[in-house]
Parts: C-alpha cells; structure tokens; sequence
C-alpha cells in the first residue's frame, strides 16, 4: 500500500531529523533535497538541541551511561533510568543523521575524560554490557574512534545459541536475548556501513539468525510470542526489543547487501501491518520511564511521526518485495 498524501505532508511537516529519512525513504527526493535537510539537523531543532547540552569535557550531563551524581540520588530509586548521559546522546544523534565532523574533537575528549559506571574502565574500549557495546562500537565508528577493542570483543561473547544476552557476563543467562542481540546485530551492521570492515559479519549473520529462526516475535521451545513488548512500539525504543525495530534492522541489511527479504519475517511484518491505524499511521505506546532532555516524540496514545516513518518504510519495503 503506498503512503498516503496526507500522512506523507504530515510527517514531511517535521523537525529535520525525521524530515530527512521521510525525504530519502518515503517521498523519492533526489540526494541533493534529503541531504541539504539532513545537514541541518545540527543547526536546527532536535539536533541542536540536544549538541547544545554537550559539556567541555565532551560529555553529556557529566557520565558515560548515567549522569553525575546518579547513584545514590533519589533519581536512582525512580522507575526507569535517565536517558540524559553520553552514549544515549551519542546515539541519538548518530540516528538522527548529524555529521560526526560536528562534534569536533569529542572522540579524544571521551577518550581523555569519560570513564564506565562499571569498574571506571575507559570509554572507547567498552565494558560488558552487550547493549552499552552495540551503542558504542557504532558511535566510535561514527567518530573515528579505535573501537578495536570491541571489535575483538563481539565474536568472543556470542553464546552458542548464536546471539547475545547483557545477563550472560554475570552467569545468569546460557540463552540469548531477543534485546541484546538485536542491538549486537544492529550495531555491528553500522560499524561495518561507516567503516567498511566486514570482520564481524559471521557473528552478525549468527545473531540475524538467532532472530529470524523465531521469526523475530516466537519462542524457540514453545512457539508463544516471547513477550508483550515484542508489539508494543515505542519511540525512542532505547534499548527495547520490537518487531518494528528489528524489522526496520532488516530493511536496513537488505538495502545495504542488496538481497530480498527473508520471508520468515512475514509473521511480524503482518503484526507490524495490524498496528496500522485506519489514516495510515501508528500509534505511541508507554515511553520508557526517565528523565530526558527534551520529548522527541508523541504522548501514549497519539500518532507518532517516528514509528510511521518506521512503519511507513517497512511495508513498502517488503511489500515491493512481494
């Protein structure tokens, strides 16, 4: 089904950040349009915004992951997390398409003066949490940082199911994580786009494949959906696992490989379909709990520009497809 006029000026009615893919994804505008809108997401609205929070020494709110001064603050006992510290600004503007020549020197500076909550071990190397190493391999990259230590590390902590789990470095999962090995899988694939180097692409086929032989949505020993959250999509999506993201991933290594989409996403394609509303665009669920800069989308409830891109993309991706 192609996007509707309607839906189409609304989301193109928009801050660049989303302007841009809409542009590229949706609307067939030449490079020269998406990529003049894409260059002023760093002048301009959420972009700017967000830049404008960055500290001298290059991080932001003081941290690597939480803020300054988060544990044993009263914040620390609230539901959810803050999602104001370093890597979670990092990856919102390598998502939004700025330019890593904008951010200057801010590789060396996190180089210099950002260390992990976790045993104060230095940014750029990672610590080992599978989610926080996904974020960061592909920011470094974004920024032309050695992430070398990373690369090394993905291949090594797969499990033998074939993804990844954020519980496993503590002995408390043998099994993966629908969570962690999407945000491995998506990760990996930026840090081979930006960098060229395909080193890691056996891992990232064997966490693709961890998905797709549940067909992103099932268990493996029961067949049940493995959650509510798998069709509950929410934007920002954070760290959280749907099939609207892991989908949009998939669209993301078909265009890049140039292969048709395996057909065992049709299962969650179809529920990605369902969760169309009538005008052609979809809804925001529960936001993640914690403090924010600033919103970037929608309340519950109401149309979400971001999720429709998604969405938007998705099915006519795969519905050229077929």
């Amino acid at each position: 089904m192609a996007i509707r006029q309607h839906v189409l000026d609304w989301l193109l009615d928009s801050d660049p950040a989303i302007r841009w893919q809409v542009e590229r994804d949706l609307a067939g505008a030449p490079p020269d349009t998406w990529e003049a809108t894409r260059a002023r997401v760093a002048t301009e609205g959420f972009g700017a915004a967000l830049l404008a929070e960055q500290d001298e020494d290059g991080q932001w709110a003081g941290g690597s992951f939480f803020p300054a001064g988060f544990f044993g603050s009263p914040e620390s006992e609230a539901p959810g997390q803050p999602w104001v510290a370093t890597t979670w600004a990092l990856k919102d503007l390598r998502e939004w398409g700025v330019d890593a020549a904008v951010l200057g020197d801010t590789a060396a500076k996190l180089d210099a003066n950002s260390r992990w909550d976790y045993e104060d071990l230095p940014y750029w190397g990672g610590e080992v949490d599978v989610c926080i190493n996904s974020y960061t391999l592909a920011s470094g990259a974004w920024l032309g940082a050695d992430v070398s230590q990373l690369v090394a590390w993905f291949p090594a902590h797969r499990l033998s199911d074939g993804g990844w789990n954020c519980e496993a470095e503590e002995g408390d999962s043998v099994r993966s994580s629908f969570h962690s090995t999407l945000n491995a899988v998506r990760g990996i694939l930026q840090y081979e786009q930006l960098t060229g180097d395909a080193s890691m692409r056996d891992a990232r086929h064997g966490g693709e494949e961890y998905l797709l032989s549940r067909r992103l949505m099932f268990r493996a020993s029961t067949g049940e959906q493995v959650g509510e959250f798998v069709t509950r999509f929410v934007y920002p999506n954070r760290h959280r696992y749907s099939a609207l993201v892991a989908l949009d991933h998939f669209r993301d290594v078909s265009l890049f490989v140039g292969t048709p989409p395996d057909p065992r996403l049709a299962d969650a394609v179809e529920a990605v379909r369902a969760a169309r509303q009538p005008d052609g665009t979809w809804l925001q669920t529960t936001p993640l709990p914690g403090r924010t800069w600033f919103d970037v989308d929608v309340p519950e409830g109401e149309p979400s520009r971001w999720l429709t891109l998604m969405g938007t993309r998705v099915l006519e991706w795969w519905d050229a497809a077929h």
